[in-house]
């Protein structure tokens, strides 16, 4: 069940540049995401309604004023704008009265923030007007770029990704190496959470000393982590001199594929220097919870339901009470109510 009314990650921005198109599945859907000439992104859904046919495989070409930018279908070069109007057909001749504006593509809302695109995707594809809210804002950088980022494609469906990252006891077992956390370092932790914008935030608080990574940052280390639906993780880890912000973004490309982007942000240019040993490492950690949810899969068309605990899994009940509520809201058109309250949680790991 595809959450709807919300923001989805839908690309890194430095990989759209001006004048070019990509394809991208959100949701199920095929979806153009392009930035015009002038540097702005839009995204249309990426089928000619003419004779079916994917519009990124085109061109985006300058409008005659060359004020605007079209896209331009590959196989009988019907162009579009950015709106998902049709405005040229080349095939009509002279006495053909055709009313172009009647052709629509379906346009959804695209927004580039901190250097990542958004994409919402509506409940009624009747609705092109730009949501009242904002995509996810992430703290403290600014318009920073980021430092890097990972991806993987899951081979499950969304709910799998989301409950496996965001699963606090997997940590020895999955990623079990020496410089995150050692299977012999288990040991009982205490955690505070609170309701946050449609999701949670386990509060502030000094990092795991079996965490080999967080020591490195030096002293005066703490970090915060919120989740927000419909697959937004992001976590604030603040030291002494600098800060380091990890934004996880889960999405589902269709019912059993989902793809999980991993980008970092700094605020001290000196940890450049330790890039080239970073990113492998978090390569790696990303890839062992790919792993380990692509084998899940194996084993869970022979079970009827899952047995989710407490407190390990609370996080896990949160989500699945959290996405409920909001797709009652959206059917029904009441106030959405974040079913999360203030707890402490205590597990070993």
């Amino acid at each position: 069940m595809f959450l709807r009314n919300l923001w989805y990650f839908a690309a890194p921005g430095e990989s759209v540049r001006p004048g070019s198109m990509r394809h991208k599945t959100l949701l199920g859907e095929p979806i153009l995401i392009g930035r015009t000439h002038q540097g702005e992104v839009f995204a249309i859904r990426d089928v000619c309604p003419h004779r079916g046919m994917l519009l990124s495989a085109g061109k985006l070409l300058k409008s005659h004023n060359g004020q605007a930018s079209e896209v331009e279908c590959p196989y009988h070069g019907w162009r579009y704008r950015t709106d998902g109007a049709c405005s040229h057909i080349p095939s009509l001749v002279d006495g053909q009265e055709f009313e172009l504006e009647r052709i629509r593509v379906r346009c959804y809302p695209c927004r580039e923030q901190q250097h990542n695109i958004w994409v919402y995707m509506p409940a009624d594809e009747r609705v092109i007007e730009q949501p009242s809210e904002d995509p996810p804002v992430i703290p403290e950088i600014g318009d920073r770029r980021p430092a890097f980022r990972e991806s993987e494609v899951f081979h499950c469906e969304i709910d799998h990704a989301i409950v496996g990252l965001m699963d606090p006891a997997h940590g020895p077992f999955v990623h079990g190496i020496w410089w995150w956390r050692p299977k012999f370092s288990i040991h009982e932790k205490e955690k505070a959470f609170s309701p946050s914008h449609l999701g949670f935030t386990m509060r502030a608080h000094e990092p795991s000393r079996n965490s080999f990574l967080y020591r490195i940052l030096g002293r005066d280390v703490s970090t915060e982590i919120r989740f927000q639906l419909p697959g937004v993780r992001i976590e604030h880890v603040r030291a002494a001199r600098a800060s380091v912000i990890g934004l996880t973004t889960v999405v589902a490309i269709d019912d059993t594929k989902t793809e999980v982007t991993q980008t970092f942000y700094w605020t001290q240019p000196l940890f450049n220097i330790v890039k080239p040993i970073f990113r492998p490492m978090a390569r790696a950690f990303l890839r062992q919870d790919r792993d380990i949810v692509d084998l899940q899969q194996k084993a869970l068309p022979h079970m009827k339901k899952q047995i989710l605990i407490d407190d390990a899994d609370t996080p896990a009940k949160w989500y699945y009470r959290l996405k409920e509520n909001w797709t009652t809201s959206v059917d029904t058109g009441e106030p959405f109510v974040n079913p999360v309250t203030d707890a402490v949680l205590r597990w070993r790991s």
